[in-house]
């Protein structure tokens, strides 16, 4: 997990798992249309996983 993707992660989640799939794209970005929050920790846990 770069740097990179860690701050575009806080700023706008759903674009920093835009090339994990489709599946993690749209649950981030319902976690983001449902909060912020939500969606940051969502796209930190999937960036996180191997």
């Amino acid at each position: 997990m770069s740097v990179l993707r860690v701050i575009l992660a806080i700023i706008l989640p759903p674009l920093a798992v835009c090339d994990k799939g489709c599946g993690s794209f749209l649950i981030v970005f319902l976690l983001t249309l449902l909060g912020w929050v939500p969606g940051v920790i969502g796209a930190l846990i999937i960036l996180n996983n191997n």
